[in-house]
């Protein structure tokens, strides 16, 4: 391994657990006061974020296409693109999560479904943090073998928990 891939795949590491415990603490952590005082309505962001994860799947899907199709720099645009509306997914889960108290209830028939469903995306999203950033670093220094052998891991990781945050949405809307 480079000195500089050590480098940043520290970084990496320290932002995906940093990203990781921010969220932790904004769904479950204490509110901070005066935020009742905004008037910032966040009630259209669960839409907007299943959106975000349906896009980001499609995205997902061609890009796949596109690599298995030897049509490399449509694979690299298409994964950017993909990376960038998870970013901006994540963002938007944040500013509900920093303005809305805690985790919306399930109170649907399908309880037992509804919470593997949860569990196991809470835990893949996590992991999918650090994974699909070593992936797009991997791609991005050409380190095209590394790449191969971590997007195997990180694809079906990375569309699974696009696809059950849609159904996360459409359980609990």
């Amino acid at each position: 391994m480079v000195k500089s891939d050590s480098f940043w795949l520290n970084i990496i590491y320290i932002v995906s657990v940093i990203v990781s415990l921010t969220v932790a603490y904004l769904i479950l952590g204490p509110r901070p006061e005066g935020l009742d005082s905004y008037a910032i309505d966040v009630t259209g962001l669960p839409l907007l974020n299943a959106f975000l994860n349906f896009i980001t799947t499609i995205l997902l899907l061609f890009s796949l296409i596109f690599i298995k199709n030897k049509k490399i720099k449509l694979h690299q645009n298409t994964m950017l693109l993909a990376f960038g509306t998870s970013l901006m997914f994540l963002v938007s889960y944040i500013i509900y999560h920093w303005f809305k108290s805690g985790p919306k209830l399930y109170t649907g028939e399908y309880i037992y479904v509804y919470y593997f469903i949860l569990v196991s995306h809470i835990l893949l999203a996590m992991i999918i943090i650090p994974l699909s950033l070593v992936t797009l670093y991997r791609g991005w220094h050409s380190q095209i073998s590394k790449h191969r052998k971590i997007a195997k891991i990180t694809f079906p990781i990375w569309i699974y928990v696009s696809i059950t945050g849609i159904i996360i949405y459409a359980m609990l809307y």
